[in-house]
């Protein structure tokens, strides 16, 4: 779901037209209303979910949501960017759980006005681990209305890169995932990258690069359909987004179809999730030839979301449900192949001692004595002016400890460091400068962990030098 103003979207709705009209209706598999949150599939790992199962008439889960009000983000562009017309809101009206295992976003109409519910999740950070595979799943009802009666509505899930928090001017270059969308109740589920600049760029804004079809067996309307986007690093240099509707591929971006923007929608922390339902604006307008919605457009019809979830790889390997891809070999010793001044992710350390890797994204557990090797670093020249570390802390008041970079040898003495204390819990990360010295060519660097106590007190993410 564009950030900003679109035009109309006449390749994606004319392609999503064909697909309609050559669809067959072959059956498939009923899966019960209101399902559990499916088992973990083999070869993946959970990484976070929400299987919305508060109790009726409740809000969701404000560890997991925030729920966006108004008109626009704080000094954000006007109508959410896209020209919708709805106001948002945190009533149960328009956003609630409704006891059986779903969780309800609701249009509703008020006179001339219309309020309905946008939420995005806390956490921010969603990005798969060099040589992994993010897996983002939702399985969705969308509202259950066709025709004149659906004119205007936009249901969506969707992705924002997470520099778009409290910056809210830096799209698209910041990168957008949308998983599903759909628009006037056409049988048809989008799935669109948005990227680089606007208007143009290589994502074709406001466009963006994009691909539809209809929802196998039941329509998008009348059922519940599972949504998923994939994100695939395990070839670093040719990495690959891919779509799919009830595990049916239908989409596939390439980085080299970016190119040189790839790197501004990948390099930063992550991304965050957002589901909601908009009334109005440039997709479903374009679409409709005309203004919408009209004074048929019906009221009250929620889109329903089972359950969303995200999955990664527990290895550098693609799961048997993605196309085949090379996992990138481990770096040798002093081979240079690692780039000094992109973020060097701590999980892919080719030795360490006391550490435990987390939800295949981040390394804990460490404490006094413990360190992490990266084997061929290479710096080039001239040398770094500092380096930055991802890191969190939920150590207890009065536990601390020294994060410090080594070159070659953990018996050498450290080229830089930084204390780190609580920073509010084990996942709040921050980005944390400190100086470092003269450096050129190509080394192992250790990053080794110094405390007066003996408990656990850094989490570590990523790093990387600048110049």
């Amino acid at each position: 779901m564009s950030t900003r103003f679109s035009g109309r979207r006449p390749a994606l709705f004319a392609a999503g037209l064909a697909v309609l009209v050559a669809a067959a209706a072959a059956a498939v598999n009923a899966i019960p209303a209101h399902a559990s949150l499916p088992s973990t599939p083999s070869g993946w790992q959970l990484v976070w979910s929400d299987d919305f199962n508060g109790a009726n008439n409740t809000l969701p889960s404000s560890s997991n949501w925030i729920i966006d009000t108004g008109t626009s983000y704080p000094g954000g562009p006007a109508q959410w960017g896209t020209g919708e017309i709805q106001t948002y809101t945190n009533s149960t009206n328009n956003v609630r759980h409704d006891g059986a295992g779903n969780l309800l976003i609701t249009p509703i109409k008020s006179g001339s006005s219309w309020t309905s519910s946008r939420i995005e999740t806390v956490r921010t950070d969603f990005k798969p681990a060099a040589g992994r595979v993010l897996r983002i799943e939702g399985r969705i009802q969308m509202p259950n209305v066709t025709g004149a009666a659906a004119a205007g509505y936009w249901p969506a899930f969707w992705a924002l890169g997470a520099p778009y928090r409290g910056n809210y001017q830096n799209w698209p270059g910041v990168g957008e995932f949308d998983i599903m969308e759909n628009v006037n109740g056409i049988n048809s589920v989008w799935g669109v990258l948005h990227c680089g600049v606007a208007p143009g760029g290589p994502c074709n804004e406001f466009n963006g690069i994009g691909a539809s079809r209809a929802c196998p067996g039941s329509t998008c309307q009348s059922a519940f359909h599972t949504y998923r986007f994939e994100w695939d690093r395990t070839n670093e240099n040719a990495q690959q987004l891919r779509w799919y509707v009830d595990g049916t591929l239908y989409h596939t971006v390439n980085q080299s179809q970016v190119g040189s923007y790839w790197s501004a929608m990948t390099s930063h922390a992550g991304y965050f999730l957002l589901l909601n339902v908009a009334m109005g604006g440039a997709f479903p307008n374009g679409v409709a030839g005309s203004a919408t919605p009209t004074g048929s457009t019906v009221s009250g019809q929620p889109m329903r979301v089972d359950y969303v979830a995200v999955y990664q790889t527990t290895g550098g390997t693609t799961p048997p449900s993605s196309p085949p891809a090379s996992p990138p070999a481990s770096p040798p010793p002093g081979g240079g192949n690692r780039d000094a001044y992109t973020n060097i992710q701590a999980e892919s350390r080719n030795a360490q001692t006391g550490t435990t890797i987390y939800e295949g994204y981040y390394v804990g557990s460490i404490g006094n004595g413990d360190n992490l090797r990266f084997d061929g670093v290479n710096f080039g020249s001239p040398t770094p002016l500092d380096f930055v570390t991802r890191a969190a802390s939920g150590a207890a008041g009065g536990i601390s400890g020294l994060v410090e970079v080594r070159l070659d040898s953990l018996s050498n003495a450290p080229i830089g460091s930084f204390a780190i204390a609580n920073t509010g819990g084990w996942t709040s990360w921050r980005e944390i400068p400190a100086n470092v010295g003269s450096v050129t060519g190509t080394h192992t660097v250790y990053l080794t962990f110094t405390s007066g106590q003996p408990n656990d007190y850094v989490n570590i993410d990523w790093f990387r030098f600048r110049r």
